[in-house]
């Protein structure tokens, strides 16, 4: 009973700090705010494993998960390289430029828009699971199957998002560029890609969770003795749960720069987007 009202007394006050903070509104107190709630659910979930007795195959507390993150630094970054560099970055670069040139050609020709994205929809809809043990078969158990099952698991989403983005400036635009004279080259360079980056970046920022997810993933099915999915499964079969949990803890830090990173160059690049000034204001 005293270790309820303890957690109860740790998640009020957390809470009443916080709708404290949330009146001023400035950017410090928004950052205080998010950074408190992050710590309160720490503490709980600390306090929760040792009031309760949880057993560390069934939860670790975030202090052993802290321990074997330190313990395993050198580990926890061959990892990170083998899966997120090498998988997850290339894969999103290469799926990410081929999804642009893709929607570039399709915007040329109608006849490609109504061919091209059919397929794209049916692989998209292809799961990760099949797919993946297919493409470790052609390109091995190194990080190039990795990359290859990212391609495909961003390319559509950002394809998508590319042609919508194309196809977004009104007729009246492009009326105007077409009494210029001006050749689609230029057309494109000057109208259709500033009027798309919003789109684009839309579907980047949502392929960055899933070039992780992905490459993660397909290392389930053949991977060298490092990698972020092979160090997950194996540390599973030894019952070396805080292990699996520090190297999710990577994956979460991860993905949220590699979010960061994007939307702040999607500020960079939009800036006269009415979205991104409502933000600055």
């Amino acid at each position: 009973m005293t270790g309820a009202l303890s957690i109860l007394a740790v998640w009020l006050g957390a809470w009443g700090l916080n709708i404290w903070l949330a009146r001023f509104g400035t950017r410090a107190t928004r950052f205080l705010v998010a950074l408190i709630f992050g710590l309160t659910i720490v503490v709980l979930w600390e306090m929760i494993v040792r009031i309760y007795a949880i057993p560390p195959v069934i939860l670790p507390p975030p202090t052993q998960i802290a321990a074997s993150f330190a313990a395993n630094t050198a580990i926890l970054w061959g990892d990170f390289v083998q899966t997120i560099v090498k998988g997850a970055l290339t894969g999103w670069l290469l799926g990410g430029a081929a999804a642009i040139l893709t929607a570039i050609a399709i915007d040329r020709s109608p006849f490609l828009q109504r061919g091209l994205l059919p397929i794209g929809n049916f692989v998209a809809a292809l799961p990760i699971v099949g797919i993946a043990p297919i493409l470790v078969m052609w390109f091995g158990f190194d990080w190039q199957s990795k990359a290859a099952v990212v391609v495909v698991m961003v390319f559509f989403p950002i394809l998508v998002n590319m042609v919508a983005g194309l196809a977004a400036t009104d007729r009246m635009q492009r009326d105007l560029m077409a009494t210029w004279a001006a050749p689609y080259g230029q057309s494109l360079w000057k109208l259709r890609l500033p009027a798309a980056m919003p789109f684009l970046f839309n579907g980047l920022k949502i392929t960055t969770t899933l070039a992780l997810i992905g490459a993660i993933v397909a290392e389930f099915f053949g991977s060298p003795t490092k990698g972020m999915g092979f160090r997950i499964s194996t540390a599973v079969g030894r019952l070396d749960l805080p292990l699996v949990w520090a190297e999710i803890l990577v994956a979460a830090i991860a993905g949220s720069l590699f979010y960061g990173i994007v939307a702040l160059i999607e500020k960079k690049v939009t800036f006269w987007h009415p979205s991104q000034r409502g933000q600055r204001g």
